[in-house]
């Protein structure tokens, strides 16, 4: 997330290790009451992104409601380029909070500006949010057969027993299970007060659940091949 804080960290990594599979999540928001980021881009050039604080807005519905067009575009080209100069090659885009998702106009934009950049995009055929926007994929696009991670159902104490089952059951094809790694300390539970899904305990969770020789025995007796979005990209 090339706006926030800690991004220098991730950067100053991915210039010892060329090598690692390392994608953008394009953020336009900024969830977290108390810690707050904003555009990378000048905020004169993307006014319309940012609340009355000038920082980004809190949810995509907010996104969605105010942002212009074309700046979303100077914004996101902002961020690539910011994590290029500062020596990271991304593999990928994604999207916070799933924001470029959220119209197809502003789908289109996110499009636009993977296709230039040539980069693939997160999708997956299983899940709605991705299946609407299926039709604006140009032929041979790579999109993932099914994508999958806990949502609230999914009780505290039946974390491991989600991923461990979830890998038992893969079809065939391209899976992304995608997870949300912290530790739940001082500094995540600052940074994610009052917010339990998505939170510190909910990231600690995580960690636990895909570290344990239980995922990783469920891995190997079910033959999965393990890829990063570097294979993907090749694709392109």
């Amino acid at each position: 997330m090339v706006p926030c804080p800690w991004f220098t960290e991730v950067a100053d990594y991915a210039k010892a290790h060329p090598d690692a599979d390392l994608g953008l999540h394009l953020t336009l928001t900024a969830e977290w009451p108390t810690f707050r980021w904003g555009p990378v881009a000048p905020r004169a050039l993307v006014p319309s992104l940012t609340g009355a604080d000038g920082y980004f807005y809190p949810d995509s519905g907010e996104v969605a409601k105010h942002a212009k067009l074309d700046e979303v575009e100077i914004e996101i080209r902002a961020q690539i380029e910011r994590a290029k100069a500062m020596g990271l090659t991304p593999s990928h885009l994604d999207a916070h909070m799933h924001v470029l998702y959220a119209t197809p106009e502003l789908f289109g934009v996110f499009l636009k500006v993977a296709r230039e950049y040539k980069l693939p995009i997160r999708m997956a055929r299983n899940d709605p949010l991705f299946q609407s926007k299926l039709a604006m994929m140009a032929p041979g696009d790579p999109v993932a057969d099914a994508i999958f991670s806990p949502g609230a159902d999914v009780p505290a104490s039946g974390w491991k027993d989600y991923y461990v089952n979830l890998i038992k059951k893969l079809q065939p094809g391209v899976t992304e299970v995608f997870v949300h790694l912290a530790h739940d300390n001082d500094e995540t539970e600052a940074v994610m007060v009052n917010h339990a899904d998505w939170g510190a305990a909910w990231r600690q969770r995580d960690l636990q659940a895909i570290s344990s020789p239980e995922f990783r025995k469920a891995l190997d007796d079910s033959h999965v091949i393990l890829i990063g979005w570097h294979e993907i990209k090749r694709l392109l």
